[in-house]
């Protein structure tokens, strides 16, 4: 299948239509390198990896939270419950003094109940004390976790600048590569860039590779000697494909050879084995 013929492409000083598909396949190349780059970018594992460790630090937080309001809930009670009994040892206490109880066994009643409420709270202050040196170690905890999580974020910050960074830099060549494939893309017959768009979708991105000392680039496969022989003989712009993996194979002119009388070395090479065989020596036998 052949575009436009060779002669007329190298006599304007084109590019012939093969190697227009291979500088598109490049191009191409180029710019799925770009959004496997764009996609892959280091520092999107490592903000990953970040964002991984906040929520992981956001979790232990919930957790020590709750430790620590279940504490402060506990105070709250217990210095309620203290402030009663307070209130009502010192009212039982002002009634034993007052002189308004003058029976000795009511008198005696109001002392042991007196005693009783300061031992009560007593025991209250003293639950009190454990509860607010137990929150000591978590409010210290909560401290840490908050002082990492701010690293942590930062650190995402930055890195999320980072990757804007890159991907304004990605966007920029991936312009420029666009506008690259569109001349390229001008210069191809649309059928032919039409089968080369379909094998492109077929094969994951590759469709075109180069001839290169009888080895297809697309594969990096040897071809044999048999069929470099018949691509060399092929005009250099007619389609064909590799052997080994199907994609169309654009000829450097170093894998191409004259054909036929158009060699004339090679005619008279032909001419003269020709006239060996037709026209034995006269010499005679000796």
């Amino acid at each position: 299948m052949a575009v436009q013929s060779a002669a007329s492409r190298e006599h304007d000083g084109a590019v012939t239509t093969l190697e227009a598909l291979a500088q598109l396949q490049d191009t191409d190349t180029r710019l799925d390198q770009l959004r496997h780059r764009r996609e892959h970018l280091p520092e999107r594992a490592e903000l990953a990896g970040v964002l991984g460790e906040i929520g992981r630090w956001d979790r232990r937080r919930t957790g020590v939270a709750e430790q620590r309001h279940e504490v402060e809930r506990e105070q709250k009670r217990l210095e309620d419950e203290v402030a009663a009994v307070e209130s009502k040892a010192g009212r039982e206490n002002d009634r034993l003094y007052s002189g308004s109880v003058t029976a000795p066994k009511e008198l005696e009643a109001l002392q042991a109940e007196v005693a009783s409420l300061r031992s009560r709270q007593s025991d209250l202050e003293d639950r009190l004390l454990e509860l607010m040196e137990a929150a000591e170690p978590l409010d210290a905890e909560l401290e840490q976790i908050d002082a990492e999580r701010l690293r942590l974020t930062e650190e995402s910050a930055r890195l999320e600048a980072v990757i804007a960074a890159a991907e304004r830099e990605i966007e920029a060549e991936t312009v420029a590569s666009t506008a690259e494939r569109d001349v390229h893309a001008t210069a191809i017959d649309p059928n032919l860039l039409a089968e080369y768009d379909a094998r492109r979708r077929r094969s994951g991105g590759v469709a075109v590779g180069r001839l290169q000392h009888g080895t297809c680039s697309a594969c990096s496969l040897a071809l044999s000697a048999v069929d470099v022989d018949q691509l060399a003989r092929l005009p250099s712009d007619e389609i064909a494909d590799c052997p080994e993996c199907g994609v169309i194979l654009v000829r450097g002119s170093a894998d191409r050879r004259s054909r036929g009388p158009s060699d004339p070395a090679e005619g008279q090479e032909r001419s003269e084995i020709s006239g060996s065989e037709t026209h034995p020596s006269s010499e005679p036998l000796r």
